[in-house]
C-alpha cells in the first residue's frame, strides 16, 4: 500500500473495493501501516489546508475513496522524505493533476531541514522560529538573525529600541532568556519585539506573565505529543516528528489567535 512517492495506485483493498468510501477511521488504520504517527487531528488538519477534499454523507461525516487515501498518503511521504511544507505540497499535487511531471527535489537528510531554514524555507521548528520572527519585525523591523544565528545583548537593544533596564526586567519575568554565551537567537529577538509593542500600549511586562505561562502549557502539550515520535526506532518517524511539531505550533498560535478574537467579539455584544 502507498508505495510509490507519485502515490501510486495502491493495492487493490488499500482503500476498499473500487469506488467503495471509508471513515476517517479506516483511512487512519490503512496510513498507520506505513505512517504510525498519523493522527485523526492530522487528517482533518490535511482536509483544512486543502491537500484532500472528502465527500461528505447528509449528516456530515467524511467519506475518503481510495484516490483520497492514495493522495494523503502522497502528502505524508513528501513531508516526511523531503521536508516539503504543505504550500509546495499542495502546488506539486496541483501541477500533476493538469498532466504535468513536476520534479520532486531529492530526499532530504534531518540536518537539511536547519539549513533549508536559514534559506528561507519551511522545513520544521527552525521555520517557526523564522515565521516568529517574520511576524515579530515584519520588512518594516531591524534585521533578524537566522535560526542558527544569535546576536550579543547591544544588538538586541539595538533591534528592539529598548533600554537595557527595559530589558533587564523582561529577563527578570522570564519573557526573554538569553543563551548561557549571553547571545539571543531569533526566537528571543521576535518575543522581544512583541513585548516592547506592547509596552506601547501600556502592557508592562507583570501583564505578560499570563501569555508566557500559557505558551509554556501550549509548548508542554505539543511536546507530549512529538516525544513519542522522538523516540520511535524509525529514524524517518523521529525526522518526521520535527514537521510534526512545526505543524502543532501553528495550530496552537491559530487557537489562540481565534479564541482570543471570539471573546473580544462576545465582550463587545
Amino acid at each position: 500500500m502507498l508505495r510509490t512517492p507519485s502515490g501510486g495506485t495502491g493495492s487493490p483493498g488499500a482503500a476498499g473495493a473500487e469506488g467503495r468510501l471509508v471513515s476517517i477511521g479506516t483511512v487512519l488504520n490503512l496510513l498507520r501501516e506505513e505512517f504510525p504517527e498519523v493522527t485523526i487531528s492530522k487528517i482533518r488538519f490535511l482536509e483544512a489546508e486543502g491537500l484532500v477534499e472528502p465527500q461528505r454523507t447528509p449528516s456530515g461525516y467524511r467519506k475518503f475513496s481510495t484516490e483520497d487515501v492514495e493522495r494523503l498518503g502522497c502528502v505524508l511521504r513528501m513531508q516526511r522524505d523531503h521536508y516539503l511544507p504543505l504550500r509546495v505540497i499542495k502546488e506539486h499535487l496541483e501541477a500533476r493533476a493538469r498532466g504535468e511531471a513536476p520534479q520532486l527535489p531529492a530526499p532530504a537528510k534531518p540536518r537539511d531541514a536547519a539549513l533549508l531554514a536559514d534559506q528561507g524555507q519551511e522545513a520544521g521548528p527552525d521555520a517557526v522560529i523564522g515565521e516568529a520572527a517574520v511576524l515579530a519585525g515584519g520588512e518594516l523591523g531591524a534585521p533578524v538573525p537566522s535560526p542558527a544565528a544569535r546576536i550579543g545583548r547591544e544588538e538586541m537593544l539595538s533591534a528592539t529600541g529598548v533600554t537595557e533596564s527595559e530589558l533587564v526586567e523582561w529577563e527578570s519575568y522570564g519573557l526573554v532568556t538569553p543563551h548561557p554565551d549571553g547571545g539571543f537567537d531569533a526566537d528571543a529577538v521576535a518575543v522581544a519585539r512583541l513585548v516592547a509593542d506592547l509596552g506601547r500600549f501600556g502592557l508592562e511586562p507583570r501583564h505578560l506573565r499570563a501569555m508566557k505561562a500559557a505558551a509554556d502549557r501550549q509548548a508542554g502539550l505539543v511536546e507530549q505529543v512529538v516525544a513519542p515520535l522522538r523516540r520511535h526506532r524509525n529514524p524517518q518517524t523521529r525526522a518526521h516528528a520535527e514537521a510534526t511539531t512545526r505543524e502543532l505550533a501553528t495550530l496552537s498560535v491559530r487557537l489562540h489567535a481565534a479564541l482570543v478574537q471570539a471573546a473580544l467579539h462576545a465582550g463587545s455584544h
